[in-house]
């Protein structure tokens, strides 16, 4: 296979350094006469800048008392669960929830929410009365669900509560 360059046009090569040196001598020549203005910085706003005598001066740091984490002692145990503030009962705490939750009741269409939201305040509602009336409610909330994979979930939490609901009427009426 014969190869020859396509054009009948060669080009000289440049075979001296000092040919390429005094081309390269040129460009950098032509680089140097060429001319940059400078633009300066915006002015300062003085109302932008706050004065260094307008700052506080601090004249001590409190001092922190932090103490170190240590394992616990018989002096010092670790406390596992959440403490009532004494005064307040078991007994008095779940009369407080069951009015709560006889208030949120009405409320909860008067909401501003989103389905997902709403679906989640009647589960609430639903799991912590066993009100079988907030199951369609729940239901409808659910459909409303815009995203697909929360609608499902949202719809079988539906579901699996009107199983428990029905399995507990069964199981008390044995």
């Amino acid at each position: 296979m014969d190869i020859q360059p396509q054009s009948t046009q060669m080009t000289q090569p440049i075979s001296d350094d000092q040919e390429l040196a005094k081309v390269l001598a040129g460009i950098s020549q032509e680089n140097n006469n060429l001319k940059f203005e400078e633009t300066p910085p915006p002015p300062v706003n003085p109302v932008d800048v706050p004065a260094v005598s307008n700052i506080p001066q601090v004249s001590s740091i409190p001092e922190l008392n932090i103490t170190p984490y240590t394992q616990a002692t018989e002096e010092s145990p670790v406390i596992s669960e959440m403490t009532m503030p004494e005064g307040v009962s078991d007994a008095e705490l779940e009369e407080i929830k069951k009015q709560a939750l006889l208030e949120l009741r009405p409320l909860v269409e008067k909401l501003n929410l989103s389905p997902e939201e709403k679906f989640d305040i009647y589960l609430l509602l639903l799991r912590s009365t066993d009100d079988r009336e907030l199951i369609e409610p729940a239901h409808e909330a659910a459909r409303n669900i815009i995203d697909e994979t929360r609608r499902a979930q949202a719809l079988l939490d539906t579901i699996k509560e009107i199983d428990y609901l029905s399995n507990s009427q069964q199981a008390a009426s044995i």
